[in-house]
């Protein structure tokens, strides 16, 4: 691992361990050029994932990528980054799943809709209004007016 702060290559390992959640290695590093220390964390990749984008380009999936659109989607709302960084681990764990090495940019944007849906109900429709690219209010309207029956509707059966 390269040192952030001169660059050298060999940094030595001084305490490694698991995230609260299990999802990486905290590794608490130091460079012996300048005595530099800092943190990485690793996280195990089961397959290198590629995303088939709707031109049918493909790309190479990035976590930090999937992590930065739902940050978005939940900027200024009661949402904890915690809470967030479960539901990113969530969608990559069950991306690598499926046991495909390319996967369609829909399905990952349909995993993130149903992820969004449960955590946060305006984070939901900001993804939503940009993943099913919504050009006109109306658009709006007709998301969140399905939405509105399909939770009535399940009141009504409860009730």
């Amino acid at each position: 691992m390269r040192c952030p702060f001169c660059g050298h290559d060999d940094t030595q390992v001084k305490d490694s361990r698991p995230t609260e959640d299990s999802a990486a290695i905290r590794r608490r590093r130091q460079c012996p050029a300048c005595g530099g220390r800092f943190t990485t964390f690793e996280r195990v990749q089961l397959r290198e994932l590629i995303i088939v984008k709707k031109t049918g380009r493909k790309e190479p999936f990035e976590r930090d990528k999937l992590a930065r659109s739902i940050e978005i989607a939940c900027r200024k709302r009661p949402v904890e980054a915690e809470r967030i960084e479960r539901l990113v681990n969530g969608v990559v764990r069950q991306l690598e799943s499926l046991g495909e090495a390319e996967i369609d940019v829909g399905v990952v944007g349909e995993l993130v809709m149903e992820a969004l849906q449960s955590l946060d109900p305006v984070a939901y429709i900001r993804f939503a209004s940009v993943y099913r690219d919504f050009r006109e209010a109306k658009d709006f309207e007709t998301f969140v007016g399905g939405l509105s029956e399909a939770v009535s509707g399940t009141k009504g059966k409860a009730d």
